[in-house]
């Protein structure tokens, strides 16, 4: 499942981005590969929305570069890179609170035109979230935080990303919901779709990643493969709670 010779779709490149006064990223540097799942995890404040924020150009960059798919895209807002291939779960999930969850999934989708692929789509967010295809006709704004990350996931997958940017999809959830989006983010990568994930919860993330980076006051400070960090002492002290 390894695509070591995949070519590299994200390149962020000794980015520097500072955040009310602070230097929040100090100068990260990785890669993302094609069909790969990479996971950012680190502590709280460690810089990693931060870094999610430079890359989709929520934040401006106070230096260095990033790179989609070999074009640099520094200053680019998020309308033009999801016209790119990039798409984003934001931190705390976005969703448009009264719109219907159907409503909200067309909306993933406003920059294609193939309606008979963007029905094939629906039919396949449905497939991964079942709880959502029983309330089509419901407001976003009222469902639970899990129903709404649900949402979140397939507005942006709607978009169909070949690079899919994930924002702590399991902050605030009930454990049974974080299994739920566990299984869909695998299922998702196994469909081929690359994904940069940035979780709280690194066991889950590490186990879910083909390639991981930990992430500690603003630098990388390790990476390699998941399962070599999920077996490594210093990480399982200070990010597993062993």
């Amino acid at each position: 499942m390894k695509h070591n010779n995949a070519s590299v779709l994200l390149s962020v490149h000794d980015v520097k981005v500072a955040y009310g006064g602070i230097q929040a990223v100090k100068g990260v540097s990785l890669e993302v590969r094609e069909g790969e799942l990479v996971s950012l995890i680190g502590s709280n404040g460690a810089g990693k929305t931060t870094t999610m924020k430079a890359i989709t150009g929520l934040l401006p960059l106070g230096g260095g570069h990033i790179q989609l798919a070999g074009k640099t895209i520094d200053g680019q807002g998020p309308w033009d890179l999801v016209q790119q291939g990039l798409a984003m779960v934001p931190e705390g999930r976005g969703v448009f609170t009264r719109m219907t969850i159907v409503e909200n999934l067309q909306m993933g989708a406003y920059i294609r035109d193939d309606q008979a692929q963007i029905n094939a789509d629906l039919e396949r967010m449905y497939s991964f979230f079942p709880r959502l295809k029983e309330r089509l006709g419901q407001l976003a704004g009222t469902l639970s935080g899990g129903e709404q990350q649900m949402v979140a996931m397939a507005r942006a997958l709607m978009s169909r990303p070949s690079l899919l940017l994930l924002d702590e999809p399991s902050m605030g959830l009930s454990p049974k919901m974080v299994e739920t989006i566990f299984e869909v983010i695998r299922q998702v990568s196994e469909g081929g779709t690359t994904i940069l994930l940035v979780e709280q919860n690194a066991r889950l993330a590490l186990q879910a990643a083909h390639h991981a980076y930990v992430m500690d006051s603003g630098l990388i400070t390790m990476s390699g493969p998941a399962s070599e960090l999920l077996n490594d002492p210093q990480v399982r002290v200070a990010y597993l709670g062993e």
